[in-house]
């Protein structure tokens, strides 16, 4: 009776912190929008005026000044600032196999130790190469969410270490197994990709920060941070992902077999709204890829449809600084949206990708997003989107500027890589190989 009498108090506590986190997210889900004629109307900020209302006019003053003030300003408000490139930084190539997947590929997989020590923090980057393309190889990089293992069920692949979870579940550490390899193979169409001339490298996000709120003590955070305290516009996750996919970039330029004037950075989900926080900092990346990135990627927040400011801070109040919170009820006072988002990657290509089942994320948001990038890449002498209204399903636009809307759901299939391919092609100006 002694000992049921503390598993009965325990169900007690569970069942009413159940009740709790129901009590709040039950507000949430009814306030979901999936009606355009809801939409509120709004203004959004012009990607063309300074703070201080001056108009900018030529690509020269919008580098020099717009671009940087647009940068502070994503970084106070929204993603958190973080450091730069760490001092006493390595990179470890432990493994190259020349006669990977049957032959197709040359894997490489290199360690990067952040701080330089055995037992630092760091970040496993697996690479593959096209095995009789011309060196050095274009590549498409990207964040994965189960471990580099997953992509593929390649048994040279070193099985992540790291921490694994669920989204919505708890915390789970080293559940890697061989059972678990290429779980999720089928958003990575390696073949393709390396049939193509390019190469792709991924790495592990939980590596650089692990998914979930611990008050960022975690990962990267917990090295990097300074002092006691973090101010509100510290880095949450997102920017502590995109920095990893960074220091991925100087890894890059030491190795002669990737030509890394030519690297892609691809993301799906919140991983696509790293990518275009990443590509907006570092202008190494040639190419910005954003798949299904929704709210804090390439969907307008003021549009309220779907996923919006205020859920995604509730839901997931570790992904973005402090400051951002102070908008969930008031997302028209935000100094910037995210087409500006996606033009401080001005005048690189750049590709925003929608499904149309996947409402959470907002595909009309996505693609005004990606529109009203528009006069920043007009400024800077290119077409920017060549498309006044939303394109039909599977019709994809391949401006500067690209967009498509897909059948089918929140996920990454190879409609989607086969877009990424020919839109590098046009761009790099290679012929596509059939």
């Amino acid at each position: 009776m002694d000992q049921a009498v503390p598993g009965a108090m325990n169900l007690h506590i569970a069942l009413a912190a159940l009740m709790m986190m129901s009590a709040v997210l039950a507000p949430l889900a009814a306030a979901v929008n999936y009606d355009e004629a809801k939409v509120p109307k709004y203004t959004l900020p012009d990607p063309l005026v300074m703070q201080n209302g001056e108009k900018v006019t030529s690509a020269e003053t919008w580098r020099s000044k717009l671009r940087p003030e647009i940068i502070e300003l994503f970084q106070t408000h929204v993603y958190g600032k973080s450091p730069g490139r760490p001092d006493g930084m390595t990179f470890k190539l432990f493994e190259t196999a020349d006669d990977a997947l049957g032959g197709k590929a040359t894997r490489k997989q290199v360690r990067v130790s952040f701080t330089g020590k055995k037992d630092g923090p760091g970040m496993d980057i697996l690479v593959y190469l096209p095995a009789k393309s011309k060196r050095p190889v274009p590549m498409f990089i990207n964040l994965n969410f189960y471990g580099n293992h997953s992509i593929s069920r390649d048994p040279g692949i070193k099985l992540s270490t790291s921490w694994m979870g669920r989204r919505g579940g708890g915390v789970v550490k080293n559940r890697a197994t061989e059972k678990s390899r290429g779980s999720n193979k089928s958003r990575y169409a390696i073949d393709m990709i390396l049939s193509r001339g390019y190469g792709l490298a991924t790495i592990y996000y939980g590596d650089i920060d692990p998914d979930f709120h611990d008050g960022f003590k975690n990962g990267v955070h917990g090295v990097f941070d300074k002092g006691a305290a973090r101010p509100p516009d510290a880095w949450g996750s997102i920017s502590a992902w995109a920095w990893g996919l960074s220091r991925a970039m100087d890894y890059f330029e030491t190795d002669g077999d990737i030509d890394h004037k030519r690297v892609a950075v691809m993301g799906h989900s919140r991983l696509g709204k790293t990518a275009l926080w990443a590509g907006a900092q570092d202008e190494r990346f040639a190419i910005v890829i954003s798949n299904n990135s929704g709210c804090g990627g390439a969907a307008l927040s003021r549009r309220n449809f779907g996923e919006t400011v205020g859920a995604i801070n509730a839901n997931f109040p570790h992904w973005f600084c402090e400051n951002f919170k102070k908008y969930n009820k008031r997302v028209n006072d935000l100094p910037v949206d995210q087409h500006m988002l996606i033009a401080l990657s001005a005048p690189r290509p750049v590709y925003a990708a929608s499904a149309v089942e996947d409402r959470w994320s907002d595909p009309r948001g996505e693609f005004l997003g990606a529109k009203n990038a528009g006069p920043v890449y007009r400024l800077m002498g290119t077409d920017g989107m060549a498309a006044d209204e939303m394109p039909a399903l599977n019709h994809p636009i391949q401006s500067t500027i690209g967009y498509h809307i897909r059948r089918g759901g929140h996920d990454v299939t190879d409609y989607d890589w086969q877009r990424y391919l020919d839109f590098a092609d046009n761009h790099y100006g290679r012929k596509k190989k059939e």
